[in-house]
């Protein structure tokens, strides 16, 4: 079971290195990402982007990228398209976004003339190393899905387990957040949690132990849980947070990189091969420990 990024990328370099394609990757923390990546022998990066750009932002960070592709697209939707069709005929292994809206990368992902679609949903994982814990924690969906419904929740919970179960834990403790315990009529995502947490019960959710509804408190702190008398094997040790939409998803997300100064790795998952998706403000050792992530991944 991986505990910490570091364990992550020594995992990843067992099954490395991956060719990756970076969209619109005239961005310096995306170029400091994979110049680390490629020392490491993480990833074989294949630059899409404004080539004198990335070279300009080289030259000005005394970066080596003399054994890496470029290829000069510097629009960045259609350097989207680019690696999505690198990946499609086999000349990568998956792609990447840099200095590139998400919404772009993915309609990207999702054209039909590209064949990364697979027919499941496409949903974010984040996944978190957070002072005072001792195990990653896993967030979904922080990025994509903007109000999920139950049948795309269930496969929300699916595509986090995956992300889980290749991070070591054969059967994560999945936790659908609501703002209480209690299942309310009037509090429509507790009715959702509820739903989620039988249909687990009955093997239509595979791979996981899923329990909700289970506000934040109770469903990461075994004194919270303890305390509100809650008995269960997700409630106080949670590995997985399942939010009820991407607003929460976000504020979440950001609460724990700048108030808890914890550190987050992003995938999509659910395509033919996983989109690496950090966000424009990461540094550049989270969107490596990203790209490691998506190796992990990697079919």
């Amino acid at each position: 079971m991986i505990r910490s990024f570091a364990e992550l990328v020594e995992a990843a370099k067992a099954k490395g290195p991956k060719r990756v394609a970076i969209a619109a990757a005239h961005e310096r923390e995306v170029l400091l990402a994979a110049v680390d990546a490629e020392r490491q022998r993480l990833a074989e990066c294949i630059l899409v982007g404004d080539v004198p750009a990335i070279q300009r932002i080289a030259q000005e960070e005394g970066l080596d990228l003399s054994r890496m592709e470029m290829i000069h697209v510097p629009e960045p939707r259609e350097a989207a398209r680019q690696v999505m069709a690198l990946v499609s005929h086999g000349q990568a292994d998956m792609a990447m976004k840099g200095r590139v809206e998400t919404g772009d990368f993915l309609r990207a992902a999702l054209d039909k003339e590209f064949g990364i679609r697979t027919g499941r949903l496409l949903s974010h994982v984040g996944v978190f190393e957070i002072p005072g814990f001792d195990r990653l924690i896993f967030v979904s969906d922080a990025g994509v899905v903007v109000a999920p419904d139950l049948e795309q929740k269930v496969e929300i919970v699916q595509n986090a387990i995956s992300v889980a179960q290749a991070l070591g834990i054969s059967r994560p403790r999945v936790a659908i957040i609501a703002a209480t315990e209690m299942v309310n009529p009037k509090i429509p995502n507790t009715m959702d949690a509820a739903n989620l947490s039988k249909m687990a019960e009955r093997g239509q959710i595979i791979g996981g132990i899923v329990d909700g509804p289970l506000a934040l408190d109770n469903a990461i702190s075994p004194d919270a849980a303890e305390v509100k008398g809650i008995r269960s094997e997700v409630a106080g040790r949670a590995d997985i947070l399942i939010v009820p939409d991407i607003e929460a998803g976000n504020v979440l997300a950001k609460a724990i990189t700048y108030f808890a100064k914890g550190k987050m790795a992003g995938i999509v998952q659910g395509g033919r091969s996983p989109l690496i998706v950090a966000s424009r403000a990461d540094p550049h050792e989270s969107k490596m420990v990203s790209m490691a992530l998506g190796i992990l991944l990697a079919n």
